[in-house]
């Protein structure tokens, strides 16, 4: 039986998935990377939808397998960009669900004495829903690479491969991003000063 390396090693790191040992190689990628992906996924989902997705993250890569081109970026990357593209599918219910949050922003009862922890429970729900409402707002795109660099923990040069697009664009993407929240939290801290 062969030893599948460990991730960060050049194996893992852009296999040939054309080869005999795809099999163990995809069952490496798994290894390396089910947990990473799951996070992030169920991040932006619920971790049922996430569950599934990831499994159909490597139901794509394997059907895909003979697509992957090593040149092109890490497997860490074009598993992300897999993920990427079936969670578009889930895209409106996700910003449905941000922009409903955002509604209910202050709208929730509260039940116990206003003391310093139920008053910093208050200030974090009304930046949620600012953060929320923020996300929503983003242009999908901006939102993947904001998300894949957030929370997937993905460089922007490796979210730059996972959506196929040039890193120059995902790091502008992610300014953009970046500045759109950093000012609607600042407006609201403003406001609520």
């Amino acid at each position: 039986m062969t030893t599948v390396p460990t991730t960060g090693q050049p194996a893992l790191e852009r296999p040939d998935l054309g080869g005999a040992d795809a099999a163990e190689l995809l069952a490496g990628l798994y290894d390396a990377h089910a947990r990473g992906l799951h996070r992030y996924l169920s991040r932006r989902l619920a971790p049922a939808t996430a569950d599934d997705l990831v499994a159909e993250t490597f139901l794509a890569a394997w059907a895909g397998r003979a697509d992957y081109d090593p040149a092109r970026g890490t497997a860490r990357a074009w598993l992300y960009g897999i993920a990427t593209n079936l969670l578009r599918r889930h895209a409106r219910q996700e910003v449905r669900g941000l922009r409903a949050l955002a509604r209910a922003n202050g709208r929730a009862a509260i039940t116990e004495p206003l003391d310093t922890a139920a008053a910093s429970r208050v200030d974090a729900e009304e930046v949620l829903g600012t953060v929320a409402g923020t996300l929503a707002g983003l242009r999908r795109e901006e939102r993947d690479v904001l998300l894949l660099v957030a929370w997937a923990e993905l460089t922007p040069a490796e979210a730059a491969d996972a959506l196929g697009i040039p890193p120059r664009t995902a790091r502008t993407r992610l300014h953009r991003a970046r500045t759109r929240l950093r000012n609607r939290l600042m407006t609201e801290e403003a406001d609520r000063d």
